[in-house]
């Protein structure tokens, strides 16, 4: 009898434990909860047992094991960033939410020089290649803009030139 009980209790567990979603991190961690609904560029889920709704960034998710269904969801790739020559791989992100799950590095910056003979758009990019190689080179694949100012004129030196200045915060998985 208290084995037949012990096997039932057991499947039970089983099959409450199978209706959790699974959620892996890129990072290697494991989240089990209830994916409540995927958006554009986060989800939104709740932890096993509680009922609090959190939201974590697509970017910082591998895929998604839906316990109902065994469904499984890839997210998104891994992007790997060793060196600064790797500084065409780091995504930009404008908005706090999308980095969700992600560890915060260091601050980051890409300008253009003082005096220069750049249009706005040409100088633009050039600044914006350069705050990406800070980030590559701290290993970090995303950066959260912070700031991005372009001064012209007077304002940006005697010559008239333009300057571009980019800040934001590296963050890696």
């Amino acid at each position: 009898m208290k084995k037949l009980l012990f096997l039932v209790l057991a499947f039970t567990a089983t099959m409450a434990n199978a209706q959790v979603d699974q959620i892996f991190k890129h990072s290697g961690e494991k989240v089990a909860g209830k994916v409540i609904k995927l958006e554009e560029y986060t989800v939104v889920f709740k932890y096993d047992g509680e009922d609090a709704e959190n939201t974590i960034g697509k970017y910082a998710i591998e895929k998604i094991v839906y316990g109902k269904s065994g469904r499984v969801e890839e997210v998104t790739e891994k992007i790997v960033v060793t060196t600064e020559e790797d500084w065409e791989k780091v995504v930009i992100l404008e908005d706090k939410g999308y980095i969700a799950g992600l560890k915060k590095g260091e601050e980051v910056r890409g300008k253009t020089g003082l005096v220069n003979f750049q249009t706005g758009n040409t100088g633009d990019k050039k600044a914006e290649k350069k705050l990406k190689m800070a980030a590559a080179a701290l290993g970090c694949p995303f950066i959260l803009l912070t700031s991005d100012k372009t001064t012209v004129g007077a304002n940006s030196n005697a010559i008239g030139g333009s300057q571009a200045i980019k800040k934001g915060v590296s963050y890696k998985y």
